[in-house]
């Protein structure tokens, strides 16, 4: 069976987008779970004393506490960016998957 070239052509492009999907999906997850770790990051260091260590490169090191939960929580907001950005990059793909491959309703 022979398909004619629009169709194809359109085929093709679910695979492209359901491929950029996929590999949305895969950052956003990935990028969720640095978000976790910063929060759990967070919320032990509110709940130390004042003493903190960083570990840079390998070795320990005593930090500041105020500085490390400043940059944890700019690395929280830069982070709940990135979701956001991936999650309306998902649903622009998902509405073109749509518009190429409309979901006909049961009753029409």
């Amino acid at each position: 069976m022979k398909m004619d070239s629009e169709t194809s052509k359109k085929i093709q492009e679910l695979q492209v987008l359901e491929q950029a999907l996929h590999n949305s999906l895969s950052q956003r997850q990935n990028i969720q779970l640095e978000l976790n770790e910063a929060e759990n990051a967070l919320n032990e260091l509110k709940s130390s004393d004042d003493e903190v260590y960083r570990v840079l490169s390998g070795i320990m090191m005593k930090s500041d506490k105020k500085v490390l939960i400043n940059e944890l929580n700019e690395k929280k907001k830069m982070l709940e960016m990135k979701i956001q950005s991936l999650e309306k990059h998902e649903n622009m793909i998902e509405n073109n998957i749509h518009t190429i491959f409309p979901v006909k309703n049961k009753d029409g």
